[in-house]
């Protein structure tokens, strides 16, 4: 399963899914970590803005993300969360370790 995805000048733009769940996480998950392998990644943007649901298998591909470029020096930033994708980044404490831009 192929996710869309957006680069530009060192910037990933991961566009996620509707459902994110442990199917589709493992999925993300892979397609992240090669496309961060192959291209020079400085920033990494999650867009939740066709997201509707997420559980803790969503919570775990985003953090093991941000573990990956962090290493290399780069950023991590979330956008168009709505209010359950913000509920779910407060109550797992991804609000403090990534930048949110609503």
């Amino acid at each position: 399963m192929e996710h869309k995805y957006e680069r530009d000048y060192g910037c990933l733009i991961l566009k996620m899914p509707r459902e994110l769940d442990h199917h589709q996480a493992e999925f993300l998950k892979e397609e992240a970590d090669g496309l961060i392998m192959k291209y020079p990644v400085r920033s990494l943007v999650f867009d939740f803005s066709d997201t509707q649901f997420m559980d803790s298998s969503g919570i775990g591909v985003i953090i093991g993300r941000c573990k990956n470029v962090r290493f290399s020096g780069g950023y991590v930033k979330a956008v168009h969360l709505n209010e359950q994708i913000q509920r779910i980044f407060k109550l797992s404490g991804l609000m403090k370790i990534i930048e949110i831009d609503k």
